[in-house]
């Protein structure tokens, strides 16, 4: 499965959470640009919906808990 190899090797994963990260900054500029109602919640779907994918390792490798 490839998206086991993109969350689970490294160098790649450290990259796309740096486009992620490039791309939520980006929208958020946007944001504080926008006046319209329905653009402001297009843009904060899209930066919510960039947040998750910051979230694909521990969906695809599962929640790891914390040993105390």
């Amino acid at each position: 499965m490839q998206i086991k190899r993109l969350v689970n090797d490294k160098l790649i994963w450290d990259s796309f959470l740096e486009e992620v990260d490039t791309r939520i900054v980006f929208a958020q500029k946007q944001l504080e640009q926008r006046i319209e109602p329905a653009e402001l919640h297009r843009i904060q779907g899209e930066i919510k919906a960039l947040r998750s994918l910051k979230q694909l390792r521990d969906k695809v490798n599962g929640a790891r808990s914390e040993k105390p």
